[in-house]
């Protein structure tokens, strides 16, 4: 397993659907996991650090995790099967709950966990970015930080 960063959230042009990337930590790889619009504007509000009047799912979800006297210790990117991307929360006690890449995430970052990525997933689906390419990577995240959260609100 390899440790991940969120570098961010994006809407992907032209069919305007959201992609989430990550980052390995000890390696130039990135993984694109392409999401919804609610857990993408659960993801940016968080790195953003936008409070909500009430609890969001994600928030309501920690709330309750620490509410049991849990806590969630990682989450782990496990798999990839026929272009669906699988999670796992792992929680203390050895407590493992099957979840989509995208809650998971929202919720990690929430819970200030590690987010870990499987050999199998980033050996399939991971993109490697050499130094040359940092650049673009440098426009992504500026990009990141000019976008509001309610650029992911669905049209119609």
């Amino acid at each position: 397993m390899h440790p991940m960063r969120v570098v961010g959230v994006r809407v992907e042009l032209p069919a305007n659907q959201p992609v989430v990337l990550l980052r390995e930590e000890d390696g130039i790889r990135y993984l694109p996991i392409w999401i919804g619009a609610v857990e993408a504007s659960a993801i940016a509000f968080q790195q953003q650090g936008v409070q909500t009047v009430r609890p969001l799912t994600h928030d309501l979800l920690r709330d309750v995790i620490s509410a049991l006297g849990v806590r969630l210790e990682a989450v782990h990117i496990t798999e990839l099967r026929d272009d669906v991307f699988y999670a796992e929360l792992r929680f203390t006690g050895g407590v493992t709950v099957s979840a989509r890449p995208s809650d998971a995430i929202a919720l990690a970052l929430r819970c200030d966990a590690a987010i870990l990525g499987s050999d199998s997933v980033l050996d399939a689906a991971g993109v490697e970015i050499p130094d040359e390419q940092e650049d673009e990577v440098e426009r992504f995240r500026e990009f990141l930080d000019q976008i509001t959260p309610e650029d992911f609100a669905s049209e119609g």
